[in-house]
């Protein structure tokens, strides 16, 4: 039984289309130790909520799934790259990433807003004040629930 997920990316940076365009890229740059972990815990199969963030409206616009699990983030160990890190080296790695395949597209964005109204929703992490972080889990029973909003 997978695991569930949602990973949050601002669509200027890289977006449900370009995941589509693509259909697996790796999910680097991740430089937060809780994110990081939840990626180091991600199995093939998992399933994710690929989220918009940083944008008017934010939400979830799709899902992803995880195909490769996690291995070093190389973009750390580089000088040119947004994402360097001087204490992570090949030999020991501080940052993870997930390669992700393209599942879906959803027909219309699910607010977070409308994820907020939704009371069945209120103890995931998502729509609890001041929850930050870029990658998180979610209860199955939210999954579904998250879902039901698209019927």
């Amino acid at each position: 039984m997978p695991n569930y997920w949602l990973m949050k990316s601002e669509p200027d940076a890289f977006s449900i289309d370009d995941l589509a365009a693509m259909q697996v890229s790796p999910w680097d740059g991740v430089r937060n130790y809780q994110a990081r972990n939840f990626m180091k815990k991600m199995q093939l199969g998992d399933q994710i909520f690929f989220y918009h963030s940083s944008c008017k409206p934010a939400g979830i616009v799709g899902i992803a799934e995880v195909v490769k699990e996690a291995y070093p983030d190389y973009t750390s160990w580089d000088p040119k790259s947004a994402y360097f890190d001087a204490k992570s080296t090949p030999t020991q790695p501080r940052w993870f990433m997930v390669d992700v395949a393209f599942v879906t597209k959803f027909p219309r964005l699910i607010s977070l807003a409308e994820l907020k109204e939704d009371a069945a929703l209120n103890e995931m992490p998502l729509t609890q004040k001041g929850s930050r972080l870029s990658i998180m889990p979610i209860r199955n029973e939210d999954w579904d629930r998250i879902q039901q909003h698209l019927k």
